[in-house]
């Protein structure tokens, strides 16, 4: 990209007028005039008499160009015949736009000196040269670009921590727990006092247990017939009686 300097154009203010400026006066209307200040250039318009709040100027001035300062400062002040001038507000005029597009018809912010709002100034700025500049001009710093995909990769995701920024998941502390790790190990328990009263196969099978006996049979066990013991008139007594 070729860069065309602007070191010695020509550039035309025309200084329009205020509205809205802080009233340093009390008594009578105040009489304002606009400074401009463009490297070791300075222009003052004429004192707009009575002008109050509301001044207007119409007046333009020339400023050749220097290359690398791209902005004018712009002070109005009030006019005293016996003390001296009243300061009322100043700014700072950008120049991007006129030196890209060749035309800027803006109203710029004043501030105080303790950065309160002081009203506005109106200025048109015209710089010819900008018609026959060429396709490529850069009038300020280069335009920002985008970075490659290559170097957005690098954020798309949170980069892994290092191996050795955390203790490794399997590494025990460095401090002591004066309690057991829990839950304890196998064979931690002491088995004289704290044995299971369950065996080895803990948790135990379902109770009760399936088996094809179950239910069990009645108890007393019904009466049957028994080689030793005629049937008769009494069963299942016990002893049996005498014959």
């Amino acid at each position: 990209m070729s860069i065309y300097s602007i070191q010695g154009q020509a550039l035309e203010v025309i200084v329009i007028g205020c509205t809205k400026l802080k009233d340093t006066e009390w008594i009578s209307r105040q009489d304002p005039y606009v400074c401009l200040e463009y490297g070791s250039t300075n222009f003052r318009t004429t004192t707009c008499t009575d002008g109050g709040r509301n001044p207007i100027f119409q007046e333009k001035f020339v400023f050749s160009l220097i290359e690398g300062i791209r902005e004018i400062n712009v002070a109005v002040w009030n006019s005293n015949t016996v003390t001296y001038d009243d300061f009322i507000g100043n700014g700072k005029i950008q120049l991007a736009k006129v030196l890209a597009e060749g035309y800027d018809d803006s109203t710029w912010s004043l501030q105080t000196k303790t950065g309160r709002h002081a009203g506005e100034v109106r200025l048109i700025l015209h710089f010819a040269t900008a018609d026959r500049l060429p396709a490529n001009f850069a009038p300020s710093a280069p335009p920002f670009h985008a970075p490659p995909p290559s170097q957005l990769a690098m954020y798309a995701t949170m980069p892994s921590a290092h191996p050795t920024a955390y203790p490794h998941p399997h590494t025990p502390y460095a401090f002591s727990s004066p309690f057991p790790s829990y839950p304890p190990n196998n064979g931690a328990y002491q088995t004289s006092m704290y044995a299971s009263p369950f065996p080895s196969g803990y948790p135990p099978s379902s109770y009760p247990p399936p088996s094809s006996a179950y239910p069990h049979a009645p108890y007393p066990p019904h009466p049957q017939a028994s080689p030793f013991y005629p049937p008769g008139p009494y069963p299942g007594v016990y002893p049996p009686p005498q014959y």
